[in-house]
């Protein structure tokens, strides 16, 4: 089968680009391949749901820029196809003194990035949660829940309607240049494409490799692990609740998400996965894990971080620890409120000097590109991350010439 552009990965960053490149450009063969029975079965189907603001990430950053327009573009899309959501906005709270510059400053990189920021005193903050303990608090309005595999499933179905087509169940292999072209060695056949997009997530430094591109940086994975409350204590949380983050880290802290469903999600717990698609604690790849354990970035983050591994580990293996953190913002949560969730793995990619990406990461091949770093918020961004994408696609007219310039 012959295609002018391949996806590799029918997540929600997939899926974006396959349905934006097909309204940009009409009459193309586009076609997006997943390895699962099932779209966004990964990160697209195991996260918050949460769409993010853009309040946390650097000011200039793809990924402040990305959340604060893919927050306005994913609601409108929501509202344009009847997706069940809801602008519920958030409060992030600092729950002690020693909190409360690094939540100023937290409000000032919000307004940096053109998100609305509401300061809040405790009071204030107890009017919308009545049952958090916090010295002082910020609200951001614009932020917003809804489950983003509805989403992803839509965005598949306008690429078929726009000409597009979806195979699941097809892992590719093994990819060679022919001509000018890529063939694509799958469970599904063989295919051949004038363009590729690499939108793997879990699997995509391992894509790029296999097209002949060296990404600058590894994915690991780190396994989120979620509680959820019993019904009838969900009445302790409103909406979103979010402790002050850890600025080292480019996770958010245990929070608690009201989901669109109705339930109230309590975590996560970021510990590193022994397998790339690892969601019990029991799950162990040897290949995975040998790829893990020889990379020097690896030991290199250890060194630097050990203090919040080790407290990371012990939270995950003790559901006191884990309450514990909990009642930090709701101090009348106890353990007998909490069952367990489904878990979820978070593709973070890691430079070998032990320094987590913080942002999004395009990497640019001869005819491809390779999204090698896209985490949260890369649900909220995925129409601003196909439209960047997108944008740097020729066009890929039949029987066109069409060359980019490596910029690995």
């Amino acid at each position: 089968m012959k295609v002018d552009c391949a996806i590799v990965g029918g997540g929600i960053v997939g899926l974006s680009v396959g349905m934006t490149l097909s309204q940009r450009q009409p009459g193309l063969r586009i076609l997006v391949l997943e390895k699962e029975q099932e779209l966004a079965t990964h990160q697209t189907g195991r996260n918050s749901g949460v769409i993010h603001s853009g309040i946390y990430y650097p000011p200039g950053s793809l990924k402040a820029r990305f959340s604060r327009e893919g927050n306005r573009a994913l609601i409108a899309f929501c509202r344009q196809h009847a997706i069940q959501h809801e602008i519920c906005g958030k409060v992030i709270v600092a729950t002690r003194k020693e909190e409360l510059g690094e939540l100023e400053q937290l409000s000032h990189r919000g307004l940096e990035n053109g998100v609305t920021v509401e300061r809040l005193s405790a009071d204030e903050v107890r009017e919308l949660e009545p049952h958090v303990a916090c010295h002082r608090g910020l609200r951001v309005p614009s932020t917003a829940i809804v489950n983003f595999a509805e989403v992803a499933r839509k965005y598949a179905d306008l690429l078929e309607e726009n000409g597009g087509t979806v195979r699941k169940g097809t892992d590719v292999r093994q990819i060679r240049t022919f001509n000018d072209t890529y063939i694509l060695q799958t469970t599904g056949g063989d295919f051949e494409t004038r363009y590729l997009v690499n939108c793997a997530g879990l699997q995509s430094d391992r894509v790029a490799r296999r097209a002949r591109i060296s990404p600058p940086a590894r994915i690991l994975p780190f396994r989120g692990e979620y509680y959820e409350l019993v019904p009838e204590k969900r009445h302790l949380v409103k909406n979103l609740i979010y402790p002050v983050p850890n600025p080292a880290f480019p996770f958010l802290g245990v929070h608690f998400t009201r989901m669109i469903d109705g339930s109230v999600h309590a975590g996560p717990n970021a510990v590193l996965a022994l397998k790339r698609e690892g969601y019990s604690k029991t799950d162990l790849s040897l290949t995975d894990l040998a790829e893990i354990v020889t990379y020097k970035g690896l030991w290199k983050l250890a060194r630097k971080h050990y203090r919040e591994g080790l407290h990371e580990m012990h939270r995950s293996f003790s559901k006191r620890a884990f309450v514990a953190s909990l009642q930090r913002l709701i101090p009348e949560i106890s353990s007998r409120d909490l069952v367990p969730a489904k878990s979820g793995v978070r593709a973070q990619a890691l430079l070998p000097n032990g320094t987590l990406v913080n942002d999004f990461l395009l990497i640019h091949g001869t005819k491809s590109i390779h999204v090698c770093n896209a985490p949260s918020p890369a649900a909220t961004a995925s129409l601003e991350i196909a439209k960047e994408i997108v944008a740097q696609i020729p066009l890929l007219r039949t029987n066109s010439v069409v060359s980019l310039s490596s910029v690995s």
